[in-house]
């Protein structure tokens, strides 16, 4: 049985071990670079001190968000937002090559960026191909289907920006993608996760078609800091 307990704190299990040459950190709080992602990590039970840390990463005003995890900042923090999601584990999902798959890197990221704009799968940055691992589909030249890998805490890589344009849709690219993202997981050692919003049933009810199974739920909290 794969270890789950770094699921329970995935930013910050991913930014003190793979993640590492990512992470930007003041005494226990670490976050990613703005433009790879929004994403910070704190201590399973933070105090005031790595709230504090938190606050001088982001700088006045700045804005964080968890991944995965409750949050109840401190006085002086200011909530943005709440969403509430699951986490679904495919600790027993193989993953299927997919011919038709190309990586996908730096040149890409406009194309990738125009994709996200009009299916909005979640935040994809300037930078976030930094990541490693996505994969899409182009048809006429257009890229019209990705997918990718995310956080990366010990043992597992989280699934993410899994998104088809609606003129293709209905023709299983994200199923395709989302199985060959896991295949390339699955070939180095590691084992595939995902965050879905609550609210997306189609989703969810795909994953667990493919294998996924729900683990718990897990709220994104987005705050901004004081300043």
């Amino acid at each position: 049985m794969i270890d789950q307990t770094p699921l329970d704190n995935p930013a910050y299990a991913a930014l003190l071990g793979p993640h590492a040459r990512l992470a930007q950190r003041s005494g226990n709080a670490l976050r990613y670079p703005a433009d790879v992602a929004p994403f910070a990590g704190l201590p399973a039970e933070p105090g005031l001190g790595d709230w504090a840390a938190l606050a001088a990463l982001t700088g006045p005003g700045g804005v964080a968000a968890t991944a995965g995890v409750p949050a109840d900042p401190p006085d002086g923090w200011r909530v943005l937002t709440i969403i509430d999601g699951v986490q679904l584990t495919g600790d027993d999902v193989a993953g299927v090559p997919d011919l038709e798959a190309i990586a996908l890197g730096p040149a890409d990221v406009p194309d990738m960026l125009d994709l996200v704009a009009r299916t909005q799968p979640g935040p994809f940055l300037r930078r976030t191909i930094e990541f490693g691992g996505y994969l899409g589909i182009r048809q006429d030249g257009a890229l019209v289907a990705m997918a990718g890998e995310r956080l990366h805490p010990p043992g597992w890589a989280e699934i993410s920006a899994v998104c088809t344009d609606p003129e293709y849709r209905g023709q299983g690219l994200a199923t395709r993608l989302t199985l060959a993202v896991t295949a390339a997981i699955r070939a180095r050692g590691d084992a595939p996760f995902l965050h879905v919003m609550a609210t997306n049933v189609t989703a969810i009810r795909l994953y667990k078609s493919l294998g996924f199974r729900f683990r718990r739920t897990a709220p994104f909290v987005v705050a901004r800091a004081p300043g």
